[in-house]
């Protein structure tokens, strides 16, 4: 009875770590598109933005653009107040910021791809379960960074209170970018690895 429960229990923490590397390389993945965001439009950033937001956190708000994930500017003078969503890469024009729509899905195929290559998965179940726990650590990473990437200013003028935000949509981000995202093409990617592997 014991020598049953011990392939099991084996069976149980392989699983785990892999569950624990998938989420690892999500983390990774993310933080890769971010740094190659950075590589694309780090100095369009810097000459659209000016020393008024830091550059990181302009480079993230097209980062979340590249997910689709829309930035929320709202501004309020006194007690009027009103907010919109921007999309900073469909105002760019420029092709290294248009090249921004391929980045995250190009990132996360090759992660999953990775991973079933690693693990040389061959059946498509197992591909599965190789790429869709990337999402954890992808979440985590676009979670947070859109919390980190908020930029705020208050002032006063003449006795009246004016303040502006601007943040990626922490749903959207999540959601979309951080859920959708991931188990699309990182899933996506650990199959196609899993077919090449199988021939």
């Amino acid at each position: 009875m014991s020598q049953q429960q011990r392939p099991s229990t084996a069976q149980s923490r392989s699983t785990t770590a892999s569950v624990a590397a998938s989420a690892g390389i999500g983390v990774f993945a993310g933080a890769i598109g971010y740094l190659l965001t950075y590589v694309l439009v780090g100095s369009e950033v810097s000459a659209e933005f000016g020393d008024g937001v830091a550059d990181w956190k302009g480079v993230a708000w097209y980062y979340y653009n590249a997910h689709m994930v829309d930035i929320e500017v709202s501004g309020a003078v006194g007690s009027i107040g009103g907010s919109s969503t921007v999309d900073f890469i469909a105002q760019s024009g420029s092709t290294s910021a248009t090249l921004l729509y391929a980045l995250p899905p190009i990132v996360l195929l090759g992660a999953g791809a990775l991973l079933a290559t690693q693990w040389d998965v061959t059946d498509i179940g197992d591909a599965v379960i190789a790429g869709a726990p990337v999402t954890i650590g992808y979440a985590a990473v676009m979670g947070l960074g859109a919390i980190v990437a908020e930029s705020s200013a208050e002032r006063s003028l003449f006795g009246v209170e004016t303040s502006g935000s601007i943040a990626p949509e922490l749903l959207g981000a999540i959601v979309l970018g951080g859920l959708l995202y991931p188990l699309v093409f990182a899933t996506g990617g650990a199959v196609l690895a899993a077919v090449r592997n199988s021939r």
